[in-house]
């Protein structure tokens, strides 16, 4: 019975582990190497991420450095850059490139936080569904002459399994909003 259950709450997992994801791409104002984990660049004919091509440091709180280990990369992380929804123009000095973060005004947290909070109930959404499946899952389990008591059981679990992640996205969201507004 509870490898039936076990499958249902790797997927809850998931969709978790992508939510956190997520917020580690959206920045709060100071620099964060993860902003960049969704840009490729053009690596000798294929899609590259820029951590595959480069030293990324933090020098300074609002600043991300990147030393390409080949220099004929600059112009193609600098297009990479430019190309995505970074929205910052990337500086470079022959040898480095440079990418300095503005501050966020109070507009713009704001905007961040919906997004957040946005995201957060997509997440909810994708549980409330896996819940679905499961329950619609256990209901056939009437026919393999599994017992009415047995599938409540099962149907319990699964609510048990779906607030406890409720609650876990429900925390992620209030900590990222509280880093975003923090000035």
């Amino acid at each position: 019975m509870k490898e039936r259950v076990k499958v249902f709450d790797e997927k809850m997992h998931k969709t978790y582990e992508h939510l956190l994801g997520d917020y580690q791409t959206i920045r709060a104002g100071r620099a964060n190497p993860h902003v960049l984990d969704k840009i490729k660049v053009d690596y000798y004919g294929s899609p590259t991420p820029i951590q595959q091509v480069g030293n990324i440091s933090v020098p300074e709180p609002r600043m991300i450095q990147i030393a390409p280990w080949e220099k004929s990369l600059i112009k193609e992380i600098e297009r990479a850059i430019l190309a995505s929804d970074l929205g910052i123009t990337p500086n470079n000095d022959g040898s480095v490139i440079r990418l300095v973060f503005p501050e966020l005004t109070e507009e713009r947290r704001k905007e961040l936080v919906k997004d957040v909070r946005k995201k957060g109930e997509e997440a909810k959404v994708a549980l409330r569904n896996i819940r679905r499946d499961a329950n619609d899952t256990f209901k056939k389990l009437v026919k393999e002459e599994v017992s009415e008591d047995e599938i409540k059981d099962l149907e319990d679990e699964i609510q048990k399994l779906t607030d406890k992640y409720v609650k876990d996205i429900d925390k992620a969201v209030e900590e990222k909003s509280k880093e975003i507004l923090t000035v």
